[in-house]
């Protein structure tokens, strides 16, 4: 698969060019109508007290599906579908700690694994585009600007940390009309939790993401603010489960299931 894609192929496909080794980069953009979720995976001793912190925590951790414990394929998210090699880059972590992103697990999987699939907001960014609102990152090839902010999840056991965010520019009247068409993906973010000023919820400097790229915020736009997915990864740090795999910020699991089947208008 060549490094700019003319023509979007279907998420199947496309994950089995990742499986392939042909797509290693972040996949906003990719596979229009069709949702992209996070993943987090752990130990099936973990599980529950992470299942409660989405629970508490539905906004930046909207739960799309769980799977059974150690079975790699998730067939509500995809028939073919192999949690171990269709994201283009993985995270993983021990203790905390970030030790390797390597571009498939197959090596490190456990029969006593638990993968979570949480709802992503590039799914709904496809829905922005077709009411003629700008993406930045995707006009300029980056990945998506995140932030961690000062508003704290609801714990759960050993899960804790600040809401992580992602941002988009956006012009005043855009701002509005991108709350009314989020407010119908409830499933996947919803709505934003901040528009405008930044220090607000603690980010001092939206030149320097903790996560993903920088981009450029014209002087007639607003910071616009969803929660993100990336939350766990924060709550996971302090947690500090002996062993987790997430994706790689902007590195999305691509599914079969639509956009349209997680709205609610």
């Amino acid at each position: 698969m060549s490094s700019s894609l003319a023509i979007s192929p279907s998420p199947a496909q496309l994950r089995q060019a990742i499986r392939r080794g042909e797509w290693n980069k972040e996949t906003s953009g990719l596979a229009p109508g069709f949702v992209q979720v996070n993943l987090v995976i752990l130990p099936a001793s973990n599980a529950s007290d992470f299942h409660r912190f989405c629970q508490n925590n539905p906004k930046p951790c909207p739960l799309i599906a769980i799977s059974e414990v150690g079975n790699p394929h998730v067939t509500a998210l995809g028939a073919d579908l192999d949690i171990r090699a269709d994201v283009p880059r993985y995270r993983v972590f021990q203790h905390g700690e970030l030790v390797a992103e390597p571009n498939d697990i197959q090596d490190i999987w456990r029969d006593d694994l638990v993968t979570f699939a949480i709802g992503c907001s590039f799914t709904f960014e496809h829905s922005l585009m077709e009411n003629g609102i700008a993406i930045r990152h995707i006009e300029q090839g980056r990945n998506v600007s995140m932030y961690r902010t000062t508003i704290p999840t609801t714990p759960a056991g050993n899960f804790q940390g600040p809401l992580v965010v992602s941002m988009r520019p956006m012009k005043a009247a855009d701002a509005i009309r991108a709350i009314q068409i989020t407010s119908r993906f409830p499933g996947v973010h919803g709505a934003p939790v901040h528009i405008g000023d930044p220090a607000l919820i603690g980010i001092k400097d939206l030149a320097q993401p903790d996560y993903g790229d920088a981009v450029d915020v014209l002087p007639d736009e607003l910071p616009v603010f969803w929660a993100c997915g990336v939350t766990p990864q924060a709550a996971l740090a302090k947690a500090r489960p002996a062993l987790c795999i997430s994706h790689a910020p902007g590195h999305m699991l691509l599914t079969d299931l639509r956009n349209c089947d997680y709205s609610i208008l």
